[in-house]
């Protein structure tokens, strides 16, 4: 029988992550961390996508939209999560390029 949870070393994708509040949650920690490592400003926005390695706790690989200077970039980041002993860290942080154009009206 075939189950749901991930593999240990295995990186499956978060189902639902652009909704989850977790991953948003771990998300706006990754941006937050960068900003104190970095001396940024970066401003979070969205999570455009997660993937999740098991390990000891679990590694999240986030892709997620944030403000730079008043431009909308996409961002990777990797965070690692022990919740049993509440430990977060943030691993890798890295940019990814800048976001599509979407074309808005003003109202």
């Amino acid at each position: 029988m075939e189950g749901e949870m991930p593999k240990t070393g295995g990186i499956s994708d978060v189902p639902g992550a652009a909704n989850s509040l977790e991953v948003e949650n771990l998300a706006r920690f990754a941006v937050d961390e960068h900003n104190k490592k970095e001396n940024a400003m970066l401003e979070f926005k969205k999570v455009v996508k997660a993937k999740q390695q098991v390990v000891a706790g679990m590694i999240y690989y986030i892709t997620l939209e944030a403000m730079d200077g008043g431009k909308l970039k996409i961002y990777e980041a990797k965070v690692w999560e022990k919740a049993w002993m509440n430990f977060k860290e943030l691993q890798d942080f890295k940019l990814i390029g800048d976001a599509p154009a979407v074309c808005t009206t003003s109202a």
